[in-house]
């Protein structure tokens, strides 16, 4: 298994036009429409935003959203898609290294798909938790420790500091201040740009942050 850092020279490669053809026009992913259907608009941080899907996929739907990534290239990519749908007033781009940005106010959602910075998984887990307001949602989509199903990015699997459990996860939020809402492993096929498919083991963690009342 090939291991890397997950730092800004490594994802600036990873959205560079040749390798990010496919994953720049890739769709929102389904557990947004399935874990924040009904949930009323307000403001949102996409921590890890990549090719922007999921920040478009809330800001045509009403959010303003805080769309962060360590890479340039990445959110140049995703500019053009919000301006393509008609929403880049509802999206604020911000190139930041997620392991040591700070945001000025709390979200009333914070969400996290697939992304790595160059902490442990767990560590960057515990930074945007806090990021949360009170009343407000976390939601994080992971990679499923110990299934090697092609999460990779760029062909190598990620390391393991970057993959976790539900249990992992949820063990960190502390159930005065956090109500787990969803807990789940699953697995779901997707397309390959071949036609073929492929297997994805996820994990998916949503929490409400206890209000103060």
């Amino acid at each position: 298994m090939t291991t890397h850092t997950f730092d800004e020279q490594y994802w600036e490669r990873h959205w560079t036009p040749g390798a990010a053809s496919v994953m720049g026009t890739a769709p929102p992913h389904p557990y947004l429409a399935i874990e924040l259907a009904g949930l009323p608009p307000g403001t949102a941080l996409d921590a890890g935003c990549g090719a922007g899907a999921e920040a478009i996929w809330l800001a045509e739907r009403g959010w303003q959203v805080t769309a962060a990534d360590i890479a340039a290239a990445a959110l140049s990519r995703a500019a053009e898609r919000a301006t393509a749908a008609g929403v880049d007033g509802r999206v604020d781009w911000v190139q930041a290294d997620l392991s040591t940005w700070e945001p000025s106010a709390a979200f009333d959602l914070v969400l996290t798909n697939y992304a790595h910075p160059a902490i442990p998984q767990l560590a960057f887990y515990d930074r945007i938790a806090a990021w949360v307001a009170p009343g407000g949602t976390l939601l994080i989509v992971g990679h499923l420790d110990g299934h090697g199903h092609g999460h990779g990015h760029n062909g190598e699997e990620p390391p393991p500091e970057a993959t976790v459990t539900a249990a992992s996860i949820t063990a960190r939020l502390d159930p005065g201040v956090w109500e787990v809402v969803t807990a789940v492993e699953t697995e779901r096929t997707v397309a390959r740009p071949d036609g073929s498919t492929k297997r994805l083991a996820d994990v998916v963690v949503r929490a409400r942050r206890r209000g103060t009342d």
